[in-house]
């Protein structure tokens, strides 16, 4: 048996960002991700706070949404560009010690 995924500390708010950045209600952002026959839009919730973590095919729906690599929503030292969906594919924001910088 493998071993258990590690859990992102950000993913949660990095979910959240995307949905209200993009004014949208649970139900609204389920619609967005073109998710209803995969899950339910308080399920959502979970996802924003934390208490469960989205499947991989989630997760891939919305960096798709937000136009953004997968890998800057699980990676806790990226943060998401402050204008979602991206303009461009988006890498994300590389922290360096408290300061942000765009990471090519």
């Amino acid at each position: 048996m493998g071993a258990a995924r590690r859990k992102q500390r950000r993913l949660a708010e990095k979910l959240l960002q995307i949905r209200l950045s993009l004014g949208l209600s649970q139900s609204e952002m389920l619609k967005r991700l073109d998710a209803e026959d995969l899950i339910v839009y308080n399920q959502l919730s979970r996802y924003e706070t934390g208490s469960h973590e989205p499947p991989l095919e989630i997760l891939l729906r919305y960096a798709r949404v937000a136009n953004v690599y997968m890998e800057a929503l699980v990676d806790d030292e990226l943060d998401l560009p402050e204008k979602l969906p991206s303009p461009t594919k988006h890498e994300g924001i590389k922290r360096v010690s408290g300061k942000k910088s765009k990471r090519r």
